[in-house]
């Protein structure tokens, strides 16, 4: 024994002794813990195979002509991104901040271990990257219980290290930030790039991945978006920032630079309910699910379009997208406050034509459609309480175009309120493949998810006529010249099944001499259409709008020549697709191909195609519908006419100078307003109206299509030809190189009466309609 030892109090010597014991006993408990971890003595651990392909749900991705995603479907709303991808910025932010050691321990950070016990976590944590990947993907709800924890924490530790073995550190690390959750069913750092940003990863600048490491910390508590936290994820984001600089990333200037930038969100969600292209996403959604029935796996399991990360790429090109949404936004939050202000002094806003019994029956039709009727009636209440709840007002929020509203009235009263609105559908095809470029289906597909493009079935009015004109030039082969009496007309009683006698009248009742139809369908002159049909029968005018692509049911009546028949946009710009394709109808496609998350193909689809014009009779339809932009109905899309009632009319005067075939349609009462717009490579078909057709303007001048619906044409085309990108054609119709048919009405002679065409310039008649 030295003489130092001997010196040693027998005390502090058997202390000393005890505290060396009890912690070489807990190296040693930890160390057997660890061992017996390992064998899975504490629950089973994840297999080669399972560590090779951990499960994880992928959500499938809608993916736009021009290569962006538009939405997904998830119940865990990620999209993968490889390493490749990420930018080095990020990267860096993350090691630095989460990780400094990353690159040179093997999944477990001794140093950082050592250091957060003797300081109690107050310089922070000990989890590697590796270890919060294990805890993400292996640890589904982290244990309470302190021993529960530690036994959980050691199983991450020795996940971590096979994880390392299994994985480069560049794998890791994408695999981290593609599992990694940020809110708003962001999942992943592709998500979250998309919703809190509107980018792809790669494009994320500094500060922004700085912001999205931040939030590894705590999503909610650094979250950018939420207002409580938003002060929070600032100091947070400075932090990253801080520590960037730190790591010889970036200098203190920069840093110093960084810091002073607010955070500046470009936030997208991607709920069904918000984002872009929302009614479009419902309707593919339904598309997908019968998809999946006919095309399974192959080991002959369905696929999941919430959980299988495929790949939808459609025909939508997301600028054009943007811009129809924007366009309507732009011209039905204007006409909304001019049909409220319309509305003023009727009694029974938003109704007309009703009495006060028809209206009530109204009301209690809408709340029996109502989810709260729906819920009340599931939970065994009798109508009597029913009706009762709709009297007492609760808290709600309301939509407006100035934005949600939050307030206090009773179901019923929200009920009349959203009659009030006016809706619209939106409809945009490249006529020679049949690619749906841009779909709208509503104001706010939150509060509104009824699809004005697929499901809505309205009357069409004067847009139908271009059918009966076609019928006539393709049977008949008239010329646009061919000029008929402007006087009324009777189609007798028994005739086509007729009850009684039928004489429609010109909507402007003014009558003599003659017009050519070029003329008539500018102005859509009723007595000339009653001609026409009684010429070709309803039968043929039937048949061709049915090869045109029409499924609704069409009484073969001489009224259909009017409008009279109730069909969707989608049908009317399928139909129409064909005048500008020389003939050729071409089915409206929405999905191009389908991939698994492989990027594999599973199908590819494509259009169906039938010949129904001659070539030389589609262009003279063409002819016909340019004069309606000339000289028609639709001349204030070139002209600035003081007449014009540009208080509605969004962004008039137009001035469009490129050519232009198009048809207004007014149904009865201000119902319905629809303008059809082509041009050589787009048509666009465009429907307003209220819910109920009770619900209207009062008169024609602020209710016809010409002011309801061609605005947004008009305004989504002038943001259309801005982008060059887009290539929408400004140059004219093709002519067919043997075109038989006399469109010069100076050349032309009356097969009936020898005269020229009629002696009225369709250029200077204008009848709004």
């Amino acid at each position: 024994m030295t003489k130092q030892a001997a010196q040693q109090p027998p005390l502090f010597s058997k202390l000393t002794k005890w505290i060396w014991r009890i912690f070489l006993g807990g190296i040693g408990c930890l160390i057997l813990m660890f061992l017996l971890a390992g064998r899975g003595v504490f629950g089973k651990l994840p297999t080669f195979e399972e560590l090779e392909n951990p499960k994880s749900l992928l959500a499938t991705e809608i993916i736009s002509s021009d290569g962006k995603t538009i939405g997904t479907y998830a119940i865990e709303n990620r999209t993968p991104v490889g390493y490749k991808d990420l930018p080095q910025n990020l990267i860096d932010a993350l090691v630095a901040t989460e990780d400094v050691r990353f690159y040179e321990h093997s999944g477990i950070d001794f140093y950082g271990t050592a250091r957060a016990v003797v300081k109690l976590g107050k310089d922070g944590g000990a989890s590697t990257i590796s270890q919060q990947l294990a805890k993400l993907l292996f640890t589904i709800d982290p244990s309470q219980n302190v021993i529960e924890r530690i036994i959980q924490k050691m199983k991450e530790w020795i996940i971590a290290t096979r994880l390392e073995k299994q994985y480069t550190k560049q794998e890791i690390i994408a695999m981290y930030l593609n599992k990694q959750g940020f809110l708003f069913q962001a999942v992943g750092i592709r998500s979250a790039s998309r919703i809190y940003f509107g980018k792809e990863p790669k494009d994320l600048n500094i500060q922004e991945a700085a912001v999205f490491v931040a939030m590894l910390k705590n999503p909610r508590q650094f979250n950018p978006q939420r207002e409580i936290s938003k002060k929070r994820s600032l100091q947070r984001r400075n932090v990253v920032l801080m520590q960037l600089e730190k790591s010889g990333k970036i200098s203190m200037a920069a840093k110093d630079s960084l810091q002073k930038l607010p955070i500046e969100l470009n936030f997208t969600p991607e709920d069904t309910s918000f984002g872009m292209a929302t009614y479009f996403r419902e309707y593919l959604r339904g598309f997908l699910k019968e998809w999946v029935k006919d095309n399974p796996k192959p080991d002959g399991t369905p696929y999941d379009i919430y959980r299988d990360g495929l790949k939808i790429h459609v025909t939508l090109d997301s600028r054009m997208q943007q811009y129809a949404e924007e366009a309507m936004r732009e011209h039905m939050s204007n006409l909304q406050r001019v049909f409220y202000k319309s509305q003023e002094n009727n009694k029974t806003a938003p109704f007309y034509d009703l009495d006060k019994n028809q209206i009530a029956a109204n009301l209690k039709s809408a709340m029996k459609r109502s989810n709260r009727w729906k819920r009340m009636k599931k939970a065994g209440k009798s109508e009597k309480d029913i009706l009762a709840s709709f009297d007492k007002k609760t808290d709600m929020r309301i939509f407006s175009w100035k934005g949600e509203i939050d307030t206090i009235m009773t179901p019923k009263d929200s009920i009349r309120y959203y009659k009030h609105f006016m809706h619209t559908g939106v409809l945009s095809t490249d006529p020679q493949s049949g690619h749906v470029k841009a779909w709208v289906g509503g104001i706010n597909h939150k509060h509104f998810q009824y699809d004005h493009v697929k499901q809505g079935a309205r009357q069409v009015g004067s847009t139908f006529k271009p059918f009966v004109y076609a019928t006539a030039i393709n049977q008949l082969g008239i010329s646009p010249c061919y000029a008929l009496n402007n006087t009324p007309y009777t189609i007798p009683k028994g005739k086509y099944g007729l009850p009684e006698d039928w004489t429609p009248g010109n909507s402007d009742e003014k009558y003599g001499g003659t017009k050519t139809i070029k003329n008539a369908l500018a102005n859509s002159t009723n007595v000339i259409s009653a001609q026409l049909i009684d010429m070709t029968t309803p039968k043929n005018v039937v048949r061709l709008a049915k090869n045109l692509g029409i499924t609704s049911d069409i009484i073969e009546a001489p009224s259909i020549a009017l409008g009279s028949v109730d069909l969707t946009l989608y049908e009317m710009v399928g139909a129409y697709n064909a005048f500008s394709n020389k003939g050729m109808y071409v089915e409206p496609t929405m999905v191009l191909r389908i991939e698994d998350k492989n990027g594999t193909v599973l199908t590819n689809f494509n259009p169906k195609t039938k010949e129904v014009l001659s070539e030389e009779a589609a262009y003279t339809v063409i002819n016909l519908l340019e004069g309606v932009t000339k000289g028609g109905s639709g001349v204030h899309l070139r002209t600035a006419n003081k007449k014009f009632p540009d208080s509605i009319s969004s962004g008039y005067p137009y001035k469009f100078t490129n050519a232009i075939a198009g048809k207004t349609g007014t149904t009865q009462n201000q119902s319905d307003g629809w303008f059809m717009g082509l041009v050589p490579n787009l048509t666009t078909g465009v429907w307003v109206g209220a819910e109920d057709r009770a619900a209207h303007f009062p008169d024609l001048g602020r209710g016809q299509g010409a002011t309801m619906a061609m605005p947004i044409w008009a305004l989504y085309m002038k943001k259309c030809y801005a982008d060059k990108t887009l290539n929408i054609s400004d140059k004219p119709f093709e002519k067919p190189s043997n075109l038989k048919i006399e469109l010069d009405c100076d050349k032309y002679k009356n097969p009936e009466n020898g005269e020229n065409g009629d002696d009225e310039d369709s250029s200077n008649t204008v009848v709004e309609f």
